[in-house]
């Protein structure tokens, strides 16, 4: 009996042990005091609030919640919660106050800590304290180098204040966390390639800034201004050659873009004493795209310029059968029969006037969030996200007031 006590005390220290593991599971110790985390469940106030929460009804959600916090509940993930909600709703100031009071807690893991840092900088974020911001999304990346969120909210915040290196620096290593290069992180590495080269040129930087819009296309060859600025890039240089040959690899890449080089062709070419290859060039897009308008409307204003009103005129015809409310169809149209002395002054009026509306200009719109432009931009004002804008379309047969969008050409990037 004696030689078995050593063995009874062993099992009776291991039972002690699994009791006192299973209390401090059930309680957390708080403040000086023992808190039941089963009264967080058991709070009908907390019930009700997820609830809501679930149907969207954020106010009576925060409500529900704030009632469960009242009851004694401050466990950190209904504070967490409730601040986050608060921020939702635009009470910043709320949302800080919450997060910077559970940030005092002494019995905070890594991972909360690193959590309610980035609650913290989305508050930052949310009221415009850009630098604080920041400052909060580093100090989760030095507790979590890997933590996905504050990398995209961090590169978010540096693309708002147009500080492009450092962005693609918070990019590239996002990308690198990732099992495999995405064609979204290729995407939005290579537009900011693009704009740390349109940063470049614009002071005075040609050398650096070719290379950068090349590491644009390099990454994603599907990245239209990079094509348009290197060939501006090349014809300040005086290298003509290679800006056609830039804004033609744009079409020949993306065709649905093409447009956009027109204008730079239409005079390289005239220039190099070509002027015939912009005609090919546009009659063979018409041919490989018979919906494109925008190409008969370029070879419409090439015709007309050297004197043949006739065949502008019919692809303008041509054009408007495939984009019936494209205005500039019409101003195209009314300059010709102006031209033609037909009553050439109400038609000047008309085109002056359509000219200077921005009610007439080709619309575009984010398929994210909707933003509406009258230009085709690469990073939307309001999402900020890229290469998200398609030209607004309405659809033949229907409706005049049920516009359809054309889809991109490629999914728009993924926020994370």
């Amino acid at each position: 009996m004696p030689d078995s006590l050593p063995l009874l005390a062993a099992l009776v220290a291991l039972l002690v042990g699994l009791i006192a593991g299973k209390a401090w599971e059930r309680y957390k110790l708080h403040g000086g005091r023992w808190l039941d985390r089963r009264k967080l469940r058991q709070t009908p106030h907390y019930m009700l609030g997820l609830n809501f929460l679930g149907e969207g009804q954020v106010d009576r959600a925060i409500d529900e919640l704030s009632r469960a916090a009242s009851d004694g509940t401050d466990a950190l993930e209904l504070q967490m919660i409730l601040g986050n909600l608060h921020r939702q709703k635009g009470q910043v100031g709320k949302a800080v106050s919450i997060h910077q009071a559970l940030l005092q807690r002494q019995d905070l893991s890594r991972a909360e800590h690193a959590y309610l840092l980035l609650c913290l900088g989305l508050d930052y974020r949310g009221g415009g304290f850009v630098d604080r911001a920041r400052e909060a999304f580093e100090d989760v990346l030095r507790l979590d180098p890997a933590n996905r969120h504050a990398l995209v909210n961090l590169a978010k915040l540096h693309e708002e204040q147009r500080q492009w290196t450092e962005a693609l620096a918070a990019r590239t290593t996002l990308g690198a966390l990732r099992d495999a290069d995405t064609v979204s992180d290729r995407q939005i590495e290579a537009f900011l390639h693009n704009e740390i080269g349109r940063a470049q040129a614009a002071r005075g930087l040609d050398g650096p800034a070719a290379r950068a819009f090349a590491d644009a296309i390099e990454r994603d060859a599907r990245t239209a201004p990079a094509y348009l600025n290197l060939g501006d890039v090349r014809a300040r240089a005086g290298d003509m050659p290679g800006a056609i040959d830039a804004w033609e690899r744009l079409i020949a890449v993306v065709p649905e873009r093409a447009h956009l080089a027109f204008d730079r062709l239409d005079d390289a070419y005239a220039r190099a004493g070509a002027a015939d290859r912009f005609r090919a060039l546009c009659e063979r897009l018409i041919s490989e795209h018979p919906e494109n308008w925008r190409a008969r409307l370029a070879l419409a204003r090439h015709l007309r310029r050297r004197g043949l009103p006739g065949p502008s005129v019919e692809l303008l015809f041509d054009a408007l059968a495939q984009h019936p409310h494209g205005l500039a169809l019409h101003q195209a149209i009314w300059q010709i029969l102006a031209e033609a002395d037909t009553d050439p002054a109400l038609v000047r009026r008309y085109v002056t006037a359509s000219r200077d509306a921005v009610f007439y200009l080709d619309p575009h719109v984010c398929v994210r969030c909707r933003y509406r432009s009258t230009e085709l931009l690469w990073l939307c004002p309001q999402c900020h996200e890229w290469n998200t804008f398609v030209e607004e379309r309405i659809a033949q047969g229907r409706d005049s007031s049920e516009a359809e969008l054309a889809p991109p050409a490629n999914p728009p990037p993924s926020s994370s």
